[in-house]
């Protein structure tokens, strides 16, 4: 099957480096533009605000009878233009038109704007105008004891519109200087940065190609050794699965190699007997109840080893509201036909569980019949069930204390129990059962210090679950 193509964004097939340093590239070009932009405005209304205040000083000064009256004998002061850059031009606005200019271009750029001052309609204007293909500032100001006319004072814009294209010529070569240095340094912290990421991802493929699940080296306390952190504990449940793993196809194979080797052996007497007709019917009888008996031990051996391979299981089990009393009841009823002899004392209290009744059912089975198998003739085993634990107590020789830490291990089998049948994995899958369910399982003496006593507790309640609900 071939895997499902996914479509991702053209810079995510980038290196994660060369996206830091775009990335901080764009923001550091982003930041200059915005600063050398508001600079350059900044300049430029500074600027125009220091000409339009000059050029109002002067034209207020020129507006009056004194100095007109020398514009009109074609005498211009300096003290009252400042500037040889600097038109003037004398407006009537009940003419409409100039009574005296400097320059004819100056008296023809004059309009509205500059009317409206001459009528007393705005007390001052300001605007830029073009003369000789050259940019002024044209402020004009009302004539002292004239009505109707206003001064036009003209001053060119040239050098400052010099001065601003120096200053955005600078702050551009400082903006991409700016951005070719926040390149630099992005590359050079994504490099430095990104080197234990890089070392984490050299070391995990490492461990994809060789398989050896070593941990890898910590360093640090930021998110690359949290990172680090997790894929060691990662490492080291895969390799404690694997060490299970291990463990259970070497117990499985140690555990066949009996009966296999047995039932191997009683075959070739048998096969021997048909060709010899030396064996006697009695014999070939045993020789067949003993192969019999090996595969119904390798049966259960089979069995069981399928059911704690359950643990991880490929297929989503059954999980549904559980009644533990009918469970333990049925469990009950199997193993008594089982064990014939024993008799079993069963009190239960009602108590629901959400999990899988086969499961739990097979659990306090194994239990039952651990309790059956070490029980003597005519012993009784008695079964309690409250609170969500379930006592098995026998009355058989007990659990020695050597043994008590390992009944719960996989074909782990006691000095005295070698002998009886069984697999070793019973007591394992009644735990698996138990962590699966959330709950828990004790092994300890039994009722008035006889007989060996197992708990298997799993969390639930004491309604069933609709009537939880309704209430």
């Amino acid at each position: 099957m071939r895997p499902i193509a996914t479509w991702h964004p053209p810079h995510y097939r980038r290196s994660l480096a060369s996206r830091v340093t775009l990335l901080t590239t764009m923001a550091v070009g982003f930041v200059v533009t915005a600063v050398a932009f508001a600079a350059y405005a900044t300049v430029r209304m500074q600027s125009m605000e220091s000409i339009d205040r000059s050029l109002h000083t002067r034209a207020a000064a020129a507006a009056k009878p004194g100095p007109l009256t020398a514009l009109a004998q074609r005498q211009v002061p300096a003290w009252a233009l400042g500037a040889g850059d600097v038109m003037l031009v004398v407006i009537d606005a009940d003419l409409g038109r100039a009574l005296a200019t400097t320059d004819k271009a100056a008296s023809d750029q004059v309009g509205d704007t500059e009317y409206r001052v001459a009528r007393g309609q705005d007390s001052w204007s300001a605007r830029t105008v073009t003369i000789h293909g050259v940019r002024y500032r044209a402020v004009a100001v009302p004539v002292q004891d004239s009505a109707g006319e206003a001064l036009v004072l003209s001053q060119s814009l040239a050098s400052t519109d010099r001065m601003l294209g120096r200053l955005g010529l600078v702050m551009l070569l400082f903006g991409l200087a700016g951005m070719i240095s926040a390149a630099l340094a992005g590359w050079g912290v994504a490099r430095n940065g990104l080197r234990p990421v890089r070392r984490l991802t050299t070391r995990v493929e490492d461990i994809a190609r060789t398989e050896r699940l070593d941990p890898i080296p910590v360093e640090g306390r930021d998110e690359v050794a949290r990172l680090s952190t997790a894929f060691n504990a990662m490492l080291a449940a895969l390799s404690a699965s694997q060490a299970r793993q291990r463990q259970l196809v070497a117990d499985a194979g140690h555990e066949l190699r009996t009966p296999l080797t047995s039932l191997r052996t009683n075959l070739d007497l048998l096969a021997q007997a048909d060709t010899s007709a030396k064996l006697s019917a009695e014999s070939r009888k045993e020789l067949l109840d003993d192969v019999r008996a090996q595969i119904s031990e390798m049966t259960t051996l089979i069995v069981d080893l399928v059911e704690l391979a359950r643990d991880d299981p490929s297929a989503a089990p059954s999980v549904e509201p559980v009644e533990l009393a009918a469970v333990v009841s049925q469990a009950v009823t199997r193993v008594r036909r089982r064990a014939p002899t024993v008799h079993f004392d069963v009190h239960t209290d009602p108590w629901w569980v959400t999990g899988d009744a086969a499961a739990l059912e097979r659990a306090i089975t194994n239990l039952l019949d651990n309790a059956a198998k070490w029980s003597p003739e005519d012993g009784r085993v008695t079964v309690a069930l409250s609170q969500g634990t379930v006592v098995v107590s026998d009355q058989g020789p007990g659990i020695a204390d050597e043994d008590l830490p390992h009944v719960f291990d996989r074909f782990y089998r006691s000095a005295e129990s070698r002998g009886m049948p069984g697999s070793g994995l019973g007591l394992s899958i009644v735990k698996a059962v138990a962590d699966r369910h959330g709950g828990e399982v004790q092994a300890g003496g039994g009722l008035e210090g006889r007989g060996a006593a197992f708990r298997f507790h799993v969390p639930g309640t004491m309604a069933p679950p609709e009537v939880l609900a309704r209430s």
